[in-house]
């Protein structure tokens, strides 16, 4: 790969440059990925309708996706790290398509639920945070870093914001069969932003990128994974980002049935995830300026923090439609801003050079957080008729999250024979 410089460009700003095009098409895959996938929730109905499937059934077939996603998580950073991420990418969206394919094409749930579970959970892995994240922090000079990775994080929120109106518009004008059909094509048009990503920097020490630090933790993947999983900063910050998965699965599809228990209108709940995919665009932007002034580990126990709050004020306070929108906003502004300080923990702890797989293992925890949030609300719904108590536990979470964060010792890593932790 050509890396040098116009004569007029200073190396600082060929970085800079270099890494914008790796923040818009990163930002452009994320937003691809996390949006298509917002959209299940319009077809979850009118599928149970012409297949005769039950809403519990699809409902798991979503939560194992969760889960695939997780334990797929690392192995597609790990790839990442070694081959790049625009051949990842590649291959992520390709399997995405596939997946779409086969929901739109089979009659047997079993099949249906490969497609939905098996091949875009691992494909969303593909397409995921570790992915994308750290071939812009490998890329980014580290005084843009954390802000650039805050943006990029955004693409999530905005591809809420872009796929869930034109897939329930879709769903309206052509049907879901069709309308899976169209966003399998542009799954697989969207693999021309891979040309982009190719401009990722994979080895720390270039003309081009000031880096050089990164080199000095572990040099191989199996070392990396070593160091992480005896390191006690690395457990803590995966145990916390449980927590944040347990909260984003339970709000993301619970939410709009605890307004109705509330007597609230649809169009209230449908409010309330609009202003969540809104006022995230913000959150995880001034996460990602936030992250780069301050140690990540303190923003991140204050978002935890206010989370638990946030979930307990609809437990004590009477929940009115302006008590709803204000939990919305509050909660959007919560709601991805740990990834980018949680990413830059791992950054700060073992450099970059294998940040995508070891995010990954963090991401991990997320994701079985996520499908324990999903299993267990719906388990305590159906035997109460009432959240009180998962938010009363989600405040408990966000509390015990908050707190182990603080002690986490995100100190550099140095490769030595006999470390153990930290």
């Amino acid at each position: 790969m050509n890396t040098s410089t116009a004569p007029n460009a200073t190396p600082d700003n060929a970085a800079l440059n270099r890494a914008l095009i790796v923040l818009i098409c990163g930002f452009l895959v994320l937003s691809t990925g996390f949006g298509i996938r917002v959209s299940f929730g319009f077809f979850l109905q009118p599928i149970s309708t012409d297949m005769v499937w039950s809403i519990a059934d699809l409902s798991f077939a979503l939560a194992i996706q969760n889960l695939i996603w997780g334990v797929a998580q690392p192995f597609a950073g790990a790839l990442s790290d070694r081959f790049g991420a625009a051949k990842v990418v590649i291959g992520g969206m390709l399997l995405y398509a596939s997946g779409l394919a086969v929901m739109a094409t089979t009659s047997d749930l079993i099949v249906f639920g490969v497609g939905i579970g098996l091949f875009i959970g691992v494909a969303q892995a593909a397409l995921g945070f570790p992915v994308i994240l750290g071939a812009l922090g490998r890329t980014t000079p580290e005084k843009h870093r954390s802000l650039f990775i805050g943006i990029a994080t955004a693409g999530g929120s905005f591809g809420q914001l872009l796929f869930a109106p034109v897939g329930q518009a879709l769903l309206d004008s052509i049907g879901w069969v069709n309308a899976l059909w169209l966003f399998a094509i542009i799954a697989v048009g969207m693999t021309a932003l891979s040309l982009g990503l190719l401009r990722e920097i994979r080895k720390p020490k270039t003309a081009t990128a000031p880096l050089s630090s990164d080199n000095d933790g572990p040099q191989t993947i199996r070392e990396a994974a070593r160091i992480a999983v005896r390191h006690k900063g690395f457990l803590l910050l995966t145990a916390g980002f449980f927590v944040c998965g347990f909260q984003l699965a339970f709000i993301t599809f619970h939410l709009p049935i605890f307004a109705a228990l509330c007597g609230l209108s649809g169009a209230t709940a449908a409010t309330g995830l609009a202003l969540i995919g809104g006022f995230n665009i913000i959150g995880t932007i001034t996460a990602g300026y936030i992250g780069g002034r301050l140690t990540p580990k303190y923003p991140l126990a204050l978002i935890y923090l206010f989370r638990g709050l946030a979930c307990m004020m609809l437990v004590i306070i009477p929940v009115t439609e302006g008590v709803f929108l204000a939990f919305s906003i509050i909660m959007g502004l919560l709601w991805l801003s740990t990834i980018p300080l949680t990413n830059g923990i791992v950054g700060r702890i073992f450099g970059q050079k294998f940040v995508g797989m070891l995010f990954g293992i963090v991401f991990f925890s997320h994701q079985v957080g996520s499908f324990v949030g999903l299993w267990i609300a719906g388990v305590l719904f159906d035997q109460t008729g009432s959240y009180d108590v998962l938010w009363w536990l989600s405040a408990a979470l966000g509390l015990f999250a908050a707190l182990v964060n603080l002690p986490i010792n995100d100190s550099r890593v140095r490769m030595a024979p006999a470390i153990t932790a930290a």
